[in-house]
């Protein structure tokens, strides 16, 4: 039985693939639990409980041991009424699991997948029917779609007003009955859709019986910044993704939403939808059920009061060694592949375990087949390209697990467990460090979980920190690498671009990184990368310096007549009124003028007009833009290579000064007329 979507509509329903696609209902009550201290100081309210929702007496298994409680069976609602009638003297667990995600832990089966099978396995296989829907129409600014292609087997355009565009879309899925739907925008014309429908009398076939469960709109913190999750629809027997923000589908595609759903234990339509720190979250939760033990609502393992020395010693972050800014050739980084996961499970590291102990550990146990896992799909993609989106997914999953050991809220978090990873990690890079100054390798830079080293023998470096230190440690080759400086002339930790073997250009921190970056200026940063990649070493550059600037020089002769969404900048808000004058506050504002609701977390796209007023316009509506303001970005840009061909403290800036002097005399950053290419 394939598992291809579960919803809870008072029941578990299943859809399975068995030849065609079908529902199993299975009826399902699960209780949560309650432990009090006393119970005999909450007698009346345990009786009532007893009465209405068929609370019994029962022992349960925590992470910490097992307690003696109550099992009921209630919802939510109720579980909140008895924390504030016990005043937070009760713990109750099992109460937000999800009912469809805990019904298969219980029953040792999972989405995308089959009973019989591994879940660890990378190579699973699946026969469903899909089609791409790309809606070309802006959703924020259009009631309805006017232009949308439609692929299956073969491609079918429709076009026309609203009303035939989205008739004939919901025909032609009626007669497709997909299992897995691509559509841009999903979440966001969904809605759209619905009213649409409801108006006309029409059922939306996206559903197989009619119905979607609603996903709310909501702004959240995540690891410093704010993020926005847009409201969604989505509906039973039916995978529907949405390309666009979708972050696992953007990193994994479909393989890698079906491996975050049989990990996690969730619908892929939910896995396609959740970060990788709540799909990690998700997967916990899901082995703990399995294994027997409840999942807390509330967190009551709080910190330990310490010392401040104590606490200082212990909170210390990775540890990062500060590059010689500067260009070096035949350089190896060495990198421990999910180095904070592998130190939970080689150092047996969980909440419930202050030190080594003879058993192992929960955070430890579930998370040790998923690092294994990863490590076979990291070899593997370089054979099988398939393995690809799933080692991405893997790779995003495991970077959050560390950080969840230190949210509060973690189910499975605690703080000196964090702590404990992140000593093992500063443990190891030293030593690591300490082995390669002893084989005598210089040490150019190291951050967190990786070193960057210069000498010979490599293989036979990574071979004995292997042996000594336990972790996977494997190294990449660059022929040469730029670590960039600081404005204060020391070298930065995360700003970095270098060539590889194959020719490709490894990039970090820089313009053509960047999201914020205009396309315009990216493209033209990645241009001078590639033609900087056809030198093999540091001196090699020398002889490509005179093409690269030629990109510049045209790059700054297009400039006035280039298309103003060329020059658009994209930037997650995290706020929505500001206290000062800024561009991104005057973007906000053009975007409420163009009557487009804004929320923390969201993504806008707009032009700088005039940077002295602070005038900015939408992408869609700008005409004209900031000449001289785009000029700085793309010398800041241009910045960042040039410093590749004078890293040797012969700063021949002056010299390309006086070269742009004679291509450009008298140029004024007002000039609105085209130039002609070099």
């Amino acid at each position: 039985m394939w598992i291809l979507d579960s919803a809870w509509h008072n029941g578990v329903d299943l859809w399975y693939r068995n030849g065609s696609t079908k529902c199993w209902h299975h009826e399902y009550d699960p209780p949560f639990y309650l432990y009090l201290p006393d119970p005999s100081a909450y007698h009346e309210m345990i009786d009532e409980l007893k009465e209405r929702y068929c609370a019994e007496t029962c022992t349960f298994r925590t992470l910490f041991g097992d307690l003696d409680g109550f099992s009921v069976h209630a919802d939510r609602a109720v579980a909140e009424l008895i924390e504030l009638q016990t005043k937070g003297d009760a713990q109750l667990f099992n109460v937000d699991v999800r009912r469809d995600q805990r019904f298969m832990a219980e029953q040792d089966i999972f989405p995308c997948g089959n009973a019989d099978e591994s879940r660890y396995s990378p190579d699973f296989q699946y026969d469903l029917r899909q089609v791409e829907i790309r809606i070309h129409d802006p959703p924020a600014r259009s009631s309805l779609c006017t232009d949308v292609e439609l692929v299956q087997e073969r491609t079918e355009l429709l076009q026309g007003t609203g009303h035939t565009v989205v008739t004939d879309l919901f025909s032609l899925l009626e007669a497709i009955d997909p299992d897995v739907i691509l559509m841009s925008q999903a979440d966001m014309w969904m809605p759209k859709f619905r009213v649409y429908a409801r108006g006309k009398g029409l059922v939306m076939p996206f559903s197989r019986n009619g119905n979607y469960r609603q996903m709310d709109s909501r702004s959240y913190w995540s690891y410093g910044r704010v993020e926005h999750k847009d409201a969604a629809l989505i509906p039973d027997g039916r995978v529907l993704i949405d390309t666009d923000q979708s972050f696992v589908y953007r990193e994994g595609g479909l393989d890698g939403v079906f491996m975050a759903a049989r990990l996690s234990g969730l619908s892929p339509n939910l896995a396609s939808r959740f970060t990788p720190g709540t799909l990690i979250s998700s997967y916990e939760v899901y082995e703990a059920v399995r294994r027997g033990i409840v999942v807390p609502f509330r967190k009551a393992d709080v910190e330990a009061v310490r010392k401040f020395a104590s606490l200082q010693a212990a909170d210390r972050g990775g540890m990062m060694f500060q590059p010689a800014a500067g260009v070096y050739g035949n350089v190896d980084e060495i990198d421990f592949a999910s180095m904070y996961p592998s130190i939970i499970v080689k150092f047996n590291l969980s909440p419930e375990i202050p030190g080594p102990p003879d058993r192992k550990g929960f955070l430890a146990s579930v998370l040790e087949p998923v690092v294994a896992l990863r490590r076979e799909t990291k070899r593997g993609k370089k054979a099988n390209s398939r393995y690809a989106g799933i080692d991405s997914l893997l790779k995003w999953m495991l970077v959050t697990c560390f950080g969840y050991t230190g949210y509060k809220n973690a189910k499975f978090g605690r703080i000196e467990v964090h702590e404990a990873i992140t000593r093992r990690s500063r443990e190891i890079l030293v030593q690591t460090k300490d082995i390669a100054e002893s084989r005598g390798f210089c040490v150019l830079h190291g951050i967190v979980d990786c070193l960057w080293v210069q000498g010979t023998g490599v293989d036979d470096l990574c071979a004995e920190v292997n042996r000594k230190i336990g972790l996977s440690a494997e190294n990449e080759h660059f022929d040469w690498i730029v670590f960039l400086p600081l404005s204060d002339g020391f070298g930065a930790y995360n700003r970095y671009y270098g060539r590889l073997p194959d020719g490709s250009v490894k990039v970090r921190g820089i313009a053509a990184r960047r999201h914020d970056t205009p396309g315009y200026i990216r493209i033209m940063q990645q241009e001078m990368l590639s033609i900087m990649a056809t030198a093999r070493t540091p001196a090699g550059l020398g002889q490509v310096r005179d093409p690269v600037y030629r990109i510049y020089c045209n790059a700054i002769r297009n400039l006035p007549c280039t298309a103003p969404a060329a020059l658009a900048i994209s930037r997650r808000i995290s706020r929505t009124t500001y206290s000062h004058r800024c561009i991104e506050g005057a973007a906000v504002q053009a975007y409420r003028d163009a009557g487009l609701e804004i929320a923390p977390g969201m993504k806008i796209s707009y032009v700088v007009r005039d940077a002295r007023t602070y005038r900015v316009d939408p992408e869609w509506a700008a005409e004209r833009f900031d000449l001289a303001y785009y000029r700085g970005l793309l010398d800041k840009a241009w910045n960042e290579i040039s410093y590749a061909f004078r890293w040797d403290g012969h700063d021949s800036c002056g010299e390309w000064k006086a070269q742009k002097e004679l291509i450009f005399p008298g140029f004024s950053h007002q000039g609105t007329e085209c130039v002609q290419d070099l």
